[in-house]
C-alpha cells in the first residue's frame, strides 16, 4: 500500500491561529489527533487544553516555549510535556524566530465524543 502523505506546515503558517489539526476529517478516526502550531517571535497566549475526556501531549519541535497557567517553566526544543483534561496551559514564544510544536491527543477513559 502507498504512503498517504498529509502536509501539515503550510495549512497551518495560512491558518488564522497558527494550528493545524490532523485528525478524524483526514483519517476517519475519532481515537487520536495532531496539532501542527507556530507562534510567531513575541507571540503569547496560545491556549491548549485538551477537555473533559482527552489528554494531550505537547512537544517543543522548534524553539523553546515559555509555558504558563496550571504549570509553569521553560519548554526547551525538543522536550514535552502532559496534559490531561481540564488542565490548561498558555504557551509563548519569547524567541527571535519562529517556534513550532506538535500537539498529539487522544481519548482518555469514556472521552469519546
Amino acid at each position: 500500500m502507498r504512503l498517504k502523505t498529509f502536509e501539515l506546515k503550510a495549512k497551518a503558517a495560512a491558518a488564522e491561529g497558527g494550528e493545524h489539526i490532523f485528525g478524524s476529517a483526514d483519517t476517519g478516526s475519532h481515537a487520536c489527533y495532531m496539532i501542527y502550531g507556530m507562534l510567531k517571535p513575541g507571540e503569547t497566549g496560545r491556549r491548549v487544553r485538551p477537555g473533559a475526556g482527552h489528554e494531550e501531549m505537547i512537544l517543543a519541535v522548534v524553539g523553546s516555549l515559555e509555558v504558563s497557567g496550571d504549570y509553569t517553566g521553560m519548554l526547551p526544543e525538543g522536550s514535552a510535556f502532559h496534559l490531561i483534561g481540564e488542565e490548561t496551559c498558555y504557551l509563548a514564544n519569547t524567541g527571535e524566530k519562529d517556534a513550532v510544536y506538535v500537539l498529539a491527543g487522544g481519548h482518555s477513559d469514556g472521552g469519546h465524543h
